[in-house]
Parts: structure tokens; sequence; C-alpha cells
């Protein structure tokens, strides 16, 4: 026979109680079917299953698909804003108005989208294959990995422009990668700046 309370609670006797011996105040169970306190568990965060040995962030073959497919549509959004400004310029001088001036827009935006989107997701798929190989070949995924991806990808990109321009692709892919590095430890650099070594 268990232990059921005139309002409902079963486990409510401190003598029947499985939790009798713990000290502190004891909640009753919100539900006579489980076989135990669900405010003993820190639901704080949500939890995911991983298999044993297996790595708790996703590696850089599973975040590559992700930045493939925003880097085309970044790209596609900015070219076709820029597209849509340009046909606007364009349409205006000429004078063109009604579904002539409509028709020259569309054509602006959509050429100068997939042009941008185009670019975009070419530097997104160099990067990601750089960085794939780099954690493969190292056995580790870090900043290292990171910022010489990039600038990989800025000199490979550019390889075919010239030595000057290959020179400046890897330039702005070295410093776009250390500006995310610092910014990624930030934590890690403000324990460095305030650490004093007197103490």
């Amino acid at each position: 026979m268990s232990n059921i309370s005139e309002d409902g609670d079963i486990y409510s006797s401190q003598g029947n109680s499985p939790f009798s011996g713990l000290t502190g105040a004891y909640k009753p169970f919100s539900s006579p079917y489980l076989n135990y306190d669900p405010g003993y568990l820190n639901q704080a965060q949500p939890e995911f299953i991983f298999l044993d040995g297996a790595s708790k962030q996703r590696g850089r073959m599973e975040l590559a698909f992700g930045q493939i497919g925003g880097s085309c549509m970044i790209g596609a959004g900015i070219g076709g804003a820029t597209g849509f400004y340009n046909g606007l310029r364009a349409t205006t001088l000429a004078g063109q108005t009604g579904k002539l001036r409509r028709t020259q827009l569309i054509n602006h935006i959509m050429k100068k989208g997939s042009a941008t989107a185009n670019t975009f997701g070419s530097v997104a798929v160099i990067y990601s294959a750089f960085g794939v190989i780099l954690s493969w070949v190292r056995g580790t995924d870090d900043d290292l990995n990171t910022i010489a991806a990039a600038t990989a990808t800025g000199l490979l990109y550019k390889s075919t422009a010239g030595l000057k321009k290959c020179g400046i692709g890897g330039g702005i892919g070295l410093g776009v990668s250390l500006i995310y590095a610092f910014w990624n430890n930030r934590d890690k650099l403000t324990a460095i700046r305030t650490f004093n070594p007197a103490k």
C-alpha cells in the first residue's frame, strides 16, 4: 500500500520516502509514474548524446556545407543589392520607364547577384577544402588551421592574376583570419593582459 496524502501526492511521508535520508527540503514527486525526483536533475542546458570518444563539436567537413551555402546566400544578397543600385542609376540615366525599366532592373539584379554568389561560393569551397585537408593532416582543428587555410585561399584564388595580386589576396586572407582568431580568443587575451606575475 502506497502512502497517498489528501492532496494526491505520494511519498509525502518522510517514513516511506526513498529520499528520507537526504538532508534539506524534499519536494514531492510531480507524477506518481516517475521513480526519481526531476528536481535533482540539472536541466539548465540542453543535453546531447555523443558517441564514446567522439568530439563534442562539429568538424571541418560538417561545417563546410553550412559555410559554402551561407557564403552563396550572402554573396547573392550583396550582389543583388549592388545590381539593383546600378540598375536604378543606369535606367534613370537612360530615361527608361515602365516594363522596359523593370526588365533592365531584373537583369542587373540577376547578373550581379549570380556573379557575386559564385565568387563567394568559390572562395568558401577553397577555404573549406584547405581547412579539411589541414585538419586531417595535423590531426587537430585549431586557429592555426584557420589562418593557414585563409591565407592559402587568398593566394590560390588570385594565383592567375599575377604575383602582385596573388600576394594581395594572401594578405587579405591572412588579415581576415587573424582578426577572426583574435576575436575568437578575446577571453584568453584579456586574461593574459590582466595577468600580474607579482601576485
